[in-house]
Formats: C-alpha cells, structure tokens, sequence
C-alpha cells in the first residue's frame, strides 16, 4: 500500500499547552504515567462497551491490558493498551487539537500563580501532553479496532510545534505511546519506581496492568533482545468499589478519587454503599475539596459527574442521569446489577430503575454533606466557599428537597463578624426576637453594600436580626424559597414594614405632619419616581428604594440587562426621613432650580446605595458639584 506521510503544526493553543507544560511543571512529575494509564483504562472502558454491541471488535486479542515496559539502552518507556485505538482522523483530533473549553482558562492559571503546579493538568483534559515533562519525544503508534492492519497510524513529536503523521501497518488493535526520555529523568527507567507510581496512581484501574518480571535489555546474560518478556500484573486490577469498605483503606479512597477526578488534592468526603433487592447497584461518590476549574461551564465529557458502569462494563459518563445538575461537582462511580447492557443514553432518560439510582445517590449525597457540617466544620466552611453557590441552584431545581438544602446553606447577619462569620437559618429561627414571625434579609452586590444599606437602619435599632445576602445567585434562590420551618422569608425592602400599633401611629402622624414634602419631592422628581412616603426602615440615612414584594432587586435587573437580557423598567419607589437635615433643607429651598438637584441627588444616592444604575452619570457629577459649589 501506499504510506502516507505529513508535517503538521499544533492548534495555537495546543502549542501553548506544551510549551507551559515543558517550560513550568517542577514538580510531581510522575504525573505523566498516572495520566496515559487512565487514557489506556478508558480506551479499553470503550472497546468494552461498544463490544457489547460488535462482539467482532474483539477478534485477535480478547483480552483487556495495559502493559508498561522500559528500555534503559534506548532510554524508552512504552505503554500499551488493547482498548479501542484510535483512526487517522481521530489522531488528528485527540492528539493535534484540544477540544475542551476550558482550554483557554488552564492556559491562563499555568501561567499565573500555579504556573508550576502539576494538579491542573488531568482537570483541563490534556493529560497526554504531561508525557512531554519527561520526554523530548513522543512516538504513538495506534489502530482502532475493527479497522485493517494497514490503517494504523504514526504520530511522533517532540513537543515544539510540529508533529509527524504516517500510516502503519500494525497487526494488533489498541495504542502504542512511546516516551523518549529527557537527559535528566533516569529516575523513571528504574522497574521498582515504576512499579511504586502504578500501586501509587493506578493500583485501582479494573484492567491488568503489565510489567516485565525483569527489566529486557537491561545487560542481564541471559536476556536476549529478541526475547518476549515475561509479564506479572503489577496492580490489583479489580474495581476498588466492589471490594467491601472493611478492606479499603483511607489512602486507597484517596487514590482512587484522585484519578477518577484527575485531582491531586484529596477529596473532602466520601461515602460508598451497597444496596440489595429487587434492584442492587454500588454509589461510591466524593466531594472534593477544590472547585473544577468547568463547574460553571461545559467542559469535557469524560471528565466530570460520575461514571455508569453495568455489572463492571462501562457504559458511560452520565452526570445528567445519575444526579441532578446542582449535584454536578461530585465524582464517583455507580455500578447498577440490573439494568439491560443495551441500555442507550435515550432509554437512560426514560429509565424507571435509573431514576430510583439517582434518588438514591441525591440522598447519599446531601447525608455525606450533613455529616461534613457536624463532624467537620473546618471542611464543611471551605466545603461552601468552594461549592455552596452551586448547591444554591438545588432549591430551585429539587423542591423535593428544598428545605433539607436549605438547612445546609450559610450565611452572614447583621450579628455576624464579616462575611466570613455565617449562620444557618436554623441558628437564625433559635435567635428570633419573641413576636417576630419572619427571617428577615436583605440581597446587594457586595457584602459591605448589604451590611451597609440604609434599609437596615429600623431593624437594628429594634435589634432584629437580618440575613445577609451578596452572591448573584441570592435573589433568583430566594424567589423559590419563600419559607422555611413554617417561617416566611422578607426582604427587608419589600413591601410595608410590619409595625405595632404605636409604631404604626407614629408613622401616619410623621407622614402626615411631611405631606407638604412628600407633594413637593413629588412634583420635583416627576415621572422618576413611582411614589414618594415617609419610610419606617430609616433612622439616620434621609432616604432609600422600597420594592414592591414582587420587584426585583436594582442590581440583579441591572446584571441581567448588562448580560442582554429584556428585563422590564420599574420607576421606583422614594422612601424619606423627614427629620433628615437634608429634606428640611430641601422643604426650605425655594429656589426651584436648587431643590430639583436637591431631590434628584437624594433619589440617585438611595439608587446608588442599592445598586441601581443612574441614568445620566456625567449629570449626576455636574448636579453634585453645583451643590458644593454652593
């Protein structure tokens, strides 16, 4: 047949890729064999389950290895696989090209603070290029089953732009990757080394993993070159989650979690269950203790959510089936007895016995979080920095188990130190004043903006206390969860402030006693303004926004229109002290000009105080400095 032959240039950002991870990855090197022994489990995951279907993608070679072999005269490790190999075109795509979103962001991180830091490159999908921190030449040599021997295929590159592309005939399926060692890495041609990094990394992975008993062309007289080796399993290759918990150590759940999630940081919990009956199935599931770089992007498939295997064949990457998307950051394995092996990703959606799993795991899910905030309050707090806004999006998406999400979220209070003091609402309810029948709160841009807010003015002086909330997410959480323990949740600028009877007479005395105020600000500020009264939540500041209790918050409408969303104007609502220095002087002005920058800086400060966007900035600066120019 005739070979094919070419030269061709990385993708710009695969070249990125290699230059960050040959120039600035200093330590944890071995990553590079963790890395291409879970490329080689996967490729054989895959030839397992598309066999299931075309049992003949199997003929030659029936059984599934990764053998790992050294040269020390060439200066070579190989590894080799009888997954499902790849096509030309597939070479091309894999391997000259990064299909991932998230490639920009990895680029971005190594090269600033972590820019040596080795735990980045499983997350971001480009775990073959870490072979090139101890290679200066990477031969792969593959042919996908089911395909001739004379559609393998060469790709050979020595990681500075370029790389070769040929056809090869190859007798056998799978991939072959050969790694040409730098000068300096003679540390990797040792057999024990290697042996330590599989039972390290890779002594979990379900596929035997191979090794010369003694190392070939290692100067031993009796080795020929021409001599088979003589192969020994160097792993446990059995799926740890099959295994009973009582023989599963703690640094093995660690191991294991870190190649599943491509992680060198270790998992915050985990929790791993068997049940049995009419339908049995096997959740070994993680919560990790760092955020994934994709949570709130789309990032590769195989890399995230939990995988789906039947009776220990892997079926697929299915985060969607098996938990819900506000579930997306744990990691694990779920390994179903019962269901059909011709299951499809269609009939996955529709599949009865695949909903009772996901319940299941939703359920383990939230108990293994529960159990990290009693034992573990450390973790727990960092748990919710990393994770808590994504859990947020389950009181909207699971009302099923709204209120027991709920009970694990935190938050700061007007009785809290900063924004990292927090409390639960069940802290809240066990310190409510006696009478108050809400969880009062209040949503900004920032914490300082929330603590700050003049709405706050009544409820301290009462001494009640309210929730703090600053994240994005708050407001649109918030209009699902309207109650919790029976308690309704209020915005403390929504809606009329609920006042005693003396307070409520005091209040109709103060409105009426400024109704010439309220008619003047009125008439100044015209169409800017809904309505203009005398406000309850005031008693130092001379005035602030009331929303209606179904507005939404100035800040929130203000992000949403920013990211183009049609999001409909509201003229606001103008609440005032009378007894404020600055609305006495405004109710003395008579000089109508004056009072109209009187008024309408005391309408764009209490919009400022929330948020809001002003409508004419450059006027706001000229109006604020009439007014001192005096």
């Amino acid at each position: 047949m005739t070979t094919t032959a070419e030269t061709r240039k990385f993708e710009a950002e695969v070249a990125q890729v290699l230059h960050l991870v040959t120039h600035s990855l200093y330590s944890h090197k071995e990553i590079f064999l963790r890395e291409l022994i879970s490329n080689a489990s996967d490729a054989c995951d895959k030839l397992r389950f598309e066999a299931i279907a075309n049992p003949d993608l199997l003929a030659g070679d029936g059984e599934l290895h990764i053998d790992v072999s050294w040269d020390k005269d060439a200066r070579t490790i190989t590894l080799r696989d009888t997954g499902i190999g790849m096509s030309r075109d597939e070479v091309v795509a894999n391997l000259g090209s990064i299909a991932s979103s998230g490639t920009r962001r990895f680029l971005e991180a190594m090269s600033g603070e972590q820019k040596a830091d080795a735990r980045l490159i499983g997350q971001f999908g480009v775990g073959f290029y870490s072979a090139f921190v101890v290679a200066d030449r990477v031969t792969v040599l593959t042919r996908r089953a089911g395909d001739a021997p004379e559609a393998g295929v060469k790709w050979e590159s020595d990681g500075r732009g370029e790389y070769a592309l040929e056809s090869a005939v190859l007798r056998e399926r799978g991939t072959t990757v050969v790694l040409h060692l730098k000068a300096d890495e003679d540390e990797f041609l040792d057999g024990w080394k290697l042996r330590s990094l599989v039972r390290k990394y890779s002594d979990h992975v379900a596929f035997p993993i191979r090794m010369p008993k003694e190392a070939p062309f290692a100067g031993d007289d009796e080795a020929k070159p021409d001599a088979a080796p003589e192969w020994e399993t160097a792993n446990d290759a059995s799926a740890l989650w099959t295994r009973p918990k009582s023989e599963i150590g703690d640094e093995e759940y660690q191991n294991f979690y870190k190649s599943l999630g491509h992680d060198f940081n270790d998992a915050a919990a985990w929790t791993h269950n068997r049940v049995e009956g009419s339908q049995s199935f096997t959740t070994l599931l993680y919560l990790p203790s760092q955020p994934p770089f994709d949570l709130m992007m789309g990032g590769r498939d195989e890399r995230k959510g939990l995988k789906l295997y039947i009776k220990r064949v892997f079926i697929m990457d299915a985060a969607e089936e098996l938990l819900p998307s506000y579930l997306r950051f744990v990691r694990g394995v779920v390994d179903a007895d019962d269901l059909p092996l011709n299951v499809s990703r269609e009939l996955l959606q529709h599949n009865r016995q695949l909903e009772r799993i996901k319940g299941a795991c939703v359920k383990r899910v939230l108990d293994l979080i529960e159990k990290l905030s009693r034992d573990a309050p450390e973790k727990f707090t960092a748990f919710l920095k990393a994770f808590g806004n994504t859990l947020k999006e389950g009181i909207v998406e699971d009302h099923g188990n709204r209120e027991r999400i709920a009970k694990l979220l935190r938050f700061a209070s007007t009785k809290s130190e900063g924004a990292a003091q927090t409390v639960s609402l069940d802290d809240y309810l066990g310190r409510m004043a006696p009478g108050q029948d809400a969880i009062w709160y209040i949503t900004a841009d920032g914490h300082r903006a929330a603590a700050g807010s003049p709405q706050l003015e009544a409820f301290r002086a009462k001494d009640i206390e309210v929730l703090l909330m600053s994240d994005r997410i708050d407001e649109w959480m918030l209009g699902h969860l309207r109650e919790y323990a029976g308690k309704p949740l209020r915005h403390v600028a929504k809606g009329e402030l609920p006042l005693d009877a003396a307070d409520k007479a005091k209040q109709e005395e103060a409105a009426k006693a400024a109704a010439p105020l309220l008619e003047k600000l009125k008439t100044l500020l015209g169409e800017r303004v809904e309505e203009v009264r005398v406000s309850a939540r005031l008693t130092d500041s001379p005035s602030c926004l009331a929303l209606s209790d179904h507005e939404m918050a100035p800040h929130l409408a203000r992000l949403l229109r920013e990211a183009g969303q049609d999001v409909p104007e509201n003229r606001p609502t103008l609440e005032i002290n009378p007894a404020h220095p600055l609305l006495q002087k405004i109710e003395a002005e008579t000089d109508e000009a004056r009072a109209t920058d009187l008024a309408t800086l005391l309408l764009e400060q209490a919009e400022l105080a929330v948020g809001a966007p002003l409508p004419d900035p450059a006027a706001f600066v000229q109006r604020m400095n009439r007014l001192l120019a005096g």
